[in-house]
């Protein structure tokens, strides 16, 4: 249906009408589906602009429907298209994002009063998201690269949602792709989208993080390892790009229960991401840590994303894949 393409009722009623009634003029179509001409003629030119009419052959101002099959496979690439340069700004935003990060924990990491504060226990990191989850008014925003991990982890983090969402808190949370594979966390995502929480997942996650409000965030103190203690940020510049970050990711994350389109190539996001950080030169075992998944899962992976594009080695691998343009 049209709807995927986030286009109207109208187009799409009006082009599933072109389709049953070859030759059909806008007079024809205003009365037939109740609309007005000014309607019917937004609808044609949305039509036109997604290439999914032409011009009439025989009929001089009229025009006739394209193909579905012609014209679904245009908008499949546009849509392609579209979302491969949207994953481009994603992975050009999180280089920024990391030496960003970088040089303010350099700068003001172990200094009081300059909107960063140095949380170097758990003990301490654990407080602040509890004060922090007790202050939020609006809005809970969080990327949780390793998932709802335990069930003491998923048993003691109920309560505080719970809490947010009695006073009517937005929370949304991504997940990584992985956890789909994993009973527990499923249950627990399942339940917290029961309870009004907005859950989705991406093939990677930059770092874990916590925001509060778009007015404070709570960062590791080293970006590959959440249990050496935390960062929390209350300058406005970084905040605003954290939260940057965040709508960038959440554009392009998956919503629990909605299973990840695969590319033309037949790959997920999730093998397309295992590509890309192959070719960063990464070990399988930081390919495996980064997706989230164990070491023998993600050496699945590439054996069947290697028999997906034909390479007999992981050198051909990067080569296929470069030519193919995955990455």
């Amino acid at each position: 249906m049209l709807h995927t393409w986030e286009v109207g009722d109208a187009t799409d009623t009006v082009y599933r009408e072109m389709l049953r009634s070859p030759g059909i003029g806008i007079a024809a179509l205003c009365a037939k589906l109740n609309l007005t001409e000014d309607q019917a003629r937004d609808a044609l030119d949305k039509l036109a602009d997604l290439a999914l009419i032409n011009a009439s052959w025989d009929a001089v101002g009229s025009a006739r429907p394209v193909s579905p099959h012609l014209g679904f496979q245009a908008l499949w690439a546009k849509r392609q298209a579209e979302i491969a340069g949207q994953q481009k700004a994603l992975d050009e935003a999180r280089a920024r994002m990391a030496s960003l990060i970088d040089d303010y924990m350099t700068e003001y990491a172990g200094a009081r009063g300059s909107g960063m504060e140095r949380l170097t226990d758990l003990v301490s990191v654990r407080d602040c998201l509890e004060r922090l989850a007790s202050e939020t008014q609006q809005e809970s925003l969080a990327f949780a690269p390793g998932g709802p991990q335990t069930e003491a982890n998923r048993t003691a983090s109920r309560p505080l949602v719970q809490d947010l969402l009695t006073r009517s808190v937005s929370v949304k949370t991504v997940y990584l792709e992985s956890i789909r594979n994993d009973v527990g966390s499923v249950e627990h995502s399942t339940w917290l989208a029961a309870q009004g929480a907005a859950i989705r997942t991406v093939a990677h996650l930059p770092f874990r993080m916590q925001i509060v409000d778009r007015r404070a965030a709570l960062i590791p103190l080293q970006l590959e390892d959440s249990a050496q203690g935390a960062l929390l940020v209350e300058e406005p510049a970084v905040v605003s790009v954290l939260c940057a970050l965040f709508d960038m990711v959440w554009a392009t994350a998956v919503p629990l229960g909605t299973a990840a389109a695969p590319t033309g190539d037949g790959l997920s996001p999730q093998e397309q991401e295992l590509l890309r950080l192959l070719a960063q030169g990464l070990t399988d075992e930081g390919v495996a840590r980064k997706l989230g998944v164990s070491i023998r899962t993600e050496r699945r992976m590439v054996t069947k994303v290697s028999e997906l594009l034909g390479a007999q080695s992981r050198f051909q691998l990067g080569q296929r894949a470069a030519e193919m343009r995955l990455l």
